[in-house]
């Protein structure tokens, strides 16, 4: 009966116009054209943070410089998805070494908590909400290792404009108004201190709603403290003490030590190549290489002759994201305290063995055996070729609901995403990094960069970066068509929190998705649902190196824009 019912919603759905803006050129469900440049390219998540990258470049900024001016901006224009409470994961192109770079600047968790505190308390996993999933917040740090290594301006002048927006305001936009107004209420039911002097007393008492002007001057004052004092005003001085002493107040563990201990990591990303183009993204602590394993399968299948889609993409895509899972949930970890055989996993006879386990119908899976919730993305490019790849997030939207007195700020929940369970490569330990869910991505074609991109969304992040790679390779989308073209999910699965496999989850699409696959997607014994605001935000930069012009796109799921000049 209740696929009976998704069927019929279905079939209304996309019977009524999907698009309605009949372009003249390009696909039917592009929102608009590329955006075109040849000196340098912004592309966030917010035409306000989006303009003052640009202006950063525009002044004679780089790439580094322009990402981190627009990552501060955002952090106060979508409080939503980010903040200097929260982590990052960047990957870089460098046009003057022409070679890739990665950083990881996740946090770890308290060292003086440990699994045995969760033990006695029958805990089967970490809250949600509150102090006990807060671990030590790395971006703040990811930005002073990205500006020590290629950044040209001081950060005073890179922090001066999101500073100024946070003092004097600036209107919300319809879908940061949106989040907020359903956000801070929850925060405010249960009890947690500081949210409305925070994020209404410096607005009248009140939530500004879409088009009203919303400002932060006690986060002002933070990224002003930063800009003057470096990154050890953050992680060793004042603000280390204040968010310590009110953790601790709280009943949490994370201390001041903890947050003058935190360093990131430079590591090296990994890559499979997919039908001549070298897909990169971080190793674990993250998710990426999930979508490397995905792109590992499906290049064993010939998608020239199978439909952007159709019942046969949807179907393979599903089943291959299941296998890549199963390994996600068993092997993905902090790499500093769990051998994750990433070479293995990687490897085309592994990716041979587990697509035979793929049949015409929905599947269930294990593990191979091997021997041996809301975020911002955002991308820059600059007149050098250099180009990032920047991801960054407090989980759960806004995060904890933890937000430290006076900082303007909330601290990050990226905790919870340990298992309580003994045994697990993601078991909860002290000083260790979570599994993370946010994944920048980075492709090259003949060891010259191509595309950088993101996709936002928990979960869903590996399946969008997938995605996005056969919408540009397999499919011949542009790069605004790429992002704008209907997407799918799929939940259900095992978890890297201990959740085990159960059934054949659910397949989620968007009302893009033509009837005729759902259709055929129940055919195949497959699951169908429908969800909102779960497909993620994409932003990307494309270099065109025959023309030398960037090519930039930012979908309309989001307030976003690419703008280049």
């Amino acid at each position: 009966m209740k696929n009976l019912l998704l069927c019929f919603l279905f079939v209304f759905l996309t019977t009524q116009y999907v698009n309605a803006q009949d372009r003249i050129t390009g696909k039917s469900y592009a929102t608009r054209s590329e955006v075109l440049g040849q000196n340098g390219m912004v592309a966030t998540s917010h035409p306000l943070a989006t303009q003052i990258g640009l202006d950063i470049l525009k002044k004679g900024g780089n790439a580094i410089d322009a990402a981190i001016a627009a990552n501060a901006a955002l952090g106060l224009m979508e409080p939503t998805g980010c903040g200097v409470g929260g982590d990052l994961f960047a990957i870089v192109w460098d046009g003057k070494t022409k070679k890739l770079y990665a950083l990881n600047a996740s946090g770890r968790s308290p060292q003086k908590l440990t699994l045995e505190y969760f033990e006695k308390r029958n805990m089967e996993k970490i809250p949600s909400h509150g102090p006990l999933p807060v671990s030590v917040p790395g971006a703040v740090d990811g930005w002073f290792e990205l500006h020590k290594k290629f950044g040209s301006k001081p950060m005073t002048e890179i922090l001066a404009p999101a500073i100024e927006y946070a003092e004097k305001g600036f209107p919300l936009t319809e879908l940061i108004a949106w989040y907020m107004q359903r956000t801070i209420p929850f925060f405010e039911s249960q009890n947690f201190p500081n949210i409305e002097d925070t994020y209404k007393t410096q607005n009248g008492g009140k939530l500004p709603n879409e088009g009203e002007i919303y400002k932060n001057p006690y986060l002002a004052d933070t990224y002003r403290k930063i800009a003057e004092g470096g990154r050890d005003a953050f992680y060793k001085g004042e603000i280390a003490k204040i968010i310590g002493k009110f953790i601790k107040e709280q009943g949490g563990f994370l201390s001041a030590k903890d947050l003058a201990a935190h360093k990131s990591e430079w590591v090296e990303p990994v890559s499979v190549n997919y039908r001549g183009y070298d897909v990169w993204e971080l190793p674990p602590n993250g998710q990426g290489i999930a979508a490397l394993q995905m792109l590992q399968i499906l290049e064993g299948y010939d998608f020239t002759n199978i439909e952007f889609g159709s019942t046969e993409h949807l179907h393979l895509f599903t089943e291959a994201k299941k296998l890549a899972f199963e390994d996600r949930a068993k092997y993905y970890a902090d790499m500093d305290f769990f051998d994750v055989p990433v070479e293995q996993l990687l490897s085309d006879d592994y990716a041979a063995n587990r697509r035979k386990l793929i049949g015409n119908r929905a599947g269930t899976y294990s593990a191979g055996e091997i021997s041996a919730g809301e975020t911002i993305y955002m991308t820059v490019a600059d007149n050098e070729g250099t180009m990032v790849s920047l991801i960054q997030s407090n989980y759960r939207g806004m995060g904890s609901g933890m937000a430290p007195p006076k900082l303007g700020f909330m601290l990050q929940d990226r905790g919870e995403l340990f298992s309580l369970k003994r045994g697990q490569a993601n078991t909860y330990e002290p000083a260790k990094r979570p599994f993370h869910t946010i994944i920048p991505a980075f492709i090259t074609k003949d060891g010259k960069p191509y595309v950088s991109f993101g996709v936002m969304g928990g979960d869903f992040q590996p399946m969008g970066h997938t995605q996005i790679v056969m919408n540009l390779i397999d499919f011949g989308m542009n790069l605004q068509e790429a992002g704008d073209a209907p997407r799918w999910d799929h939940t259900g699965g095992a978890s890297p929190l201990g959740r085990t496999t159960e059934d054949t989850g659910t397949i989620r699409v968007e009302s893009g998705i033509p009837y005729s696959t759902i259709r055929g997607l129940i055919d195949k014994g497959h699951n169908i649902g429908i969800a909102r605001g779960i497909y993620g935000g994409y932003q990307a930069i494309l270099w065109d190196d025959k023309n030398k012009v960037y090519h930039g796109a930012s979908e309309s799921r989001k307030d976003g824009q690419a703008a280049g000049y």
